[in-house]
């Protein structure tokens, strides 16, 4: 049993904050954080975020520093962690440990992308569906890490999102060229993520194009999920275009439906089919039916 702490990196009112977690009770948390003094307002579901300022002091009452991917770890072993499916939205905590793993030290672009994929019309298309696509390329690459283009192309592949098929995978795109090449990557890297960005407004990247085939897959990794689950993913896309009737949108979306069913192969990895592409294909069925 003990309280963790992890290093001051996210930036907001001026300071830096630190995550604040307990590997064994939430009741364990609230103890430390009133015995320090820390306020209630400062707890968001599974951890308190704390300014940078009271770092050394809550060392020194015992918490126990770590590194940001550790106490993530920590969080998720003891089982107090909320999924994606089930927290109130804001995921700081998990995309900021993952952009520090791929683009450190960039902050203000961070801060940027979280507010873009924040956006209050999104339902579906937001932050939840984000960190998904993130842990599905885990899976795809395991044990090894997947490209840094591949990641940067995931954080971009709907940061512009107003529904509109086609204009918003390029403005994404554009967005990336623009956002990347200030933040000083080399030229072949922003090229390569404007591309794979691109790639998924038709999901039909060429057979040799692994890292097309890792974005198409992880994007879609959505469709091959649990009846339960696609389900929700169903009702959050339909949040998302809760703007049109319901006729409309379900030409709409049996369009799209077909579309995806048409696709062959529909995941392009060998991981991907084996881990999606049979629930996949009998959940698209399902639905049209």
């Amino acid at each position: 049993m003990a309280v963790y702490l992890d290093p001051p990196l996210w930036p907001a009112h001026g300071t830096r904050f630190s995550h604040l977690i307990s590997d064994s009770s939430l009741e364990e948390l609230h103890a430390f954080a009133r015995a320090a003094g820390i306020p209630e307002r400062a707890f968001d579901g599974d951890h308190y975020d704390v300014a940078e300022a009271r770092y050394d002091a809550l060392v020194a009452a015992g918490a126990v520093p770590v590194e940001g991917r550790v106490l993530v770890r920590k969080l998720i072993g003891s089982g107090l962690r909320i999924p994606a499916r089930r927290r109130s939205g804001s995921l700081k905590l998990p995309l900021l440990t993952r952009w520090n793993e791929v683009l450190p030290g960039h902050d203000a672009l961070f801060l940027d992308l979280l507010d873009r994929w924040g956006e209050e019309h999104r339902k579906y298309h937001g932050r939840t569906h984000l960190l998904a696509v993130l842990e599905a390329l885990d899976k795809l690459t395991a044990p090894e890490r997947p490209p840094r283009t591949v990641l940067l192309a995931a954080w971009f592949h709907d940061a512009v999102y107003l529904g509109i098929a086609g204009e918003d995978e390029e403005a994404s795109a554009r967005l990336a060229e623009e956002r990347l090449e200030d933040a000083g990557l080399p030229a072949a890297e922003v090229d390569e993520v404007a591309r794979l960005v691109r790639m998924t407004a038709e999901h039909r990247p060429d057979p040799d194009d692994g890292p097309a085939g890792l974005l198409s897959d992880a994007d879609l990794s959505v469709l091959g999920g649990g009846t339960d689950e696609y389900a929700r993913y169903l009702a959050a896309v339909r949040q998302d275009f809760a703007h049109i009737g319901d006729a409309d949108f379900a030409a709409g979306r049996a369009a799209v439906v077909r579309q995806l069913l048409d696709l062959d192969p529909l995941f392009h990895t060998a991981r991907g089919r084996e881990l999606w592409q049979d629930a996949a294909r009998r959940n698209l069925a399902a639905e049209l039916g």
